[in-house]
């Protein structure tokens, strides 16, 4: 009798701490943050477009959750370094990870990639897209997209196409408009689209697809050629420049899209909470006319969503594995 009073009192005790610790977690997730700082990690070096949207969101998303945001930068291997990282860090909601379309390429880029794009992690909503623009240097003898299209089927591999390396958005654009067009250039790659654009507007290499953030500028100097944007829609800032698929190349879309995560498991009530601070962030006036000056488009609300996303990355990964695996990039 002694024994098995004994065995219900450890039993008993068993069920009392297992409940006071599930209750302990539920008052975290109904506390979280309770003060405490968040790392939003950018796969890239401070300074470029991704760091640049992670800090504008940063400050409003902790206003609204009660915190500190603190952009923390983890560059390396094309985004696999801070991916990695994220992917194995605690569920805990204290690390949330804002990465570009790099998120769908990164399986057909790498061999034995340490983390899973679809199963790693949790997904809180797109944030924002950055157009791109087809760019020629200043004497390219084409003076519009069809000349273009005819100069290059001509010439082929003696026409250069600048890239930022081996699976930077610049070249995976320029392979899909090569593939589009069935030609095959002589690809250029960079340690960035920086010098890059510099060398195109000295005239030592023939093409470059890159963002608006960096080329609007020198298109409205004159100071390179413009054959059309890769967006769907004409840009605001560039009203008189074409799309390519208004040029023939139809559905051409590429635009650098961002998107925000957390590693696996971080709870529901967690989730919740980042996507309506990441809402908040996104209609903040002063944000919106940030990106807006920067040339950088807010996606609607219904893709700030888990499910949007998620949606979103599986398109393209489906879109953009058969081109990098037939242009066997490195190139």
């Amino acid at each position: 009798m002694k024994l098995k009073r004994t065995v219900l009192a450890g039993f008993a005790a068993i069920v009392s701490a297992s409940a006071l610790i599930a209750s302990n977690a539920a008052t975290a997730q109904t506390n979280w943050p309770n003060n405490k700082p968040i790392s939003l990690i950018v796969p890239f070096a401070a300074g470029g477009p991704t760091d640049t949207v992670a800090r504008l969101i940063a400050i409003p998303m902790g206003k609204s959750l009660g915190t500190t945001v603190v952009v923390e930068n983890a560059p390396g291997a094309g985004g696999t370094v801070a991916s990695t990282k994220v992917a194995r860090a605690t569920p805990d909601g204290y690390t949330i990870y804002l990465h570009h379309m790099g998120m769908a390429t990164a399986q057909a880029l790498y061999d034995k990639l340490p983390y899973d794009p679809l199963v790693d992690f949790e997904y809180i909503g797109q944030v924002v897209d950055v157009p791109m623009l087809m760019l020629a240097r200043k004497n390219f003898p084409p003076n519009n997209f069809k000349e273009l299209e005819a100069y290059i089927k001509a010439n082929g591999n003696k026409v250069t196409m600048a890239n930022a390396g081996p699976g930077a958005v610049s070249q995976l654009c320029g392979l899909l408009f090569q593939s589009r067009l069935g030609v095959r250039l002589t690809n250029v790659p960079y340690k960035g689209t920086g010098p890059a654009l510099t060398d195109l507007m000295g005239g030592q290499v023939d093409l470059l697809c890159d963002q608006t953030t960096q080329t609007i500028g020198v298109v409205k100097d004159n100071r390179v050629k413009v054959y059309g944007t890769t967006t769907p829609k004409r840009l605001s800032a560039l009203p008189n420049v074409p799309t390519l698929d208004q040029e023939g190349l139809k559905n051409f879309e590429v635009k650098v899209w961002h998107g925000l995560y957390t590693p696996k498991n971080v709870p529901q009530a967690i989730q919740t909470k980042l996507n309506t601070a990441l809402k908040a962030a996104l209609n903040d006036p002063d944000v919106k006319k940030r990106l807006a000056d920067s040339n950088i488009d807010i996606v609607s609300m219904d893709k700030v969503s888990a499910s949007g996303l998620k949606t979103h990355l599986d398109n393209e990964i489906n879109k953009w594995g058969p081109v990098i695996r037939k242009a066997n990039i490195p190139d």
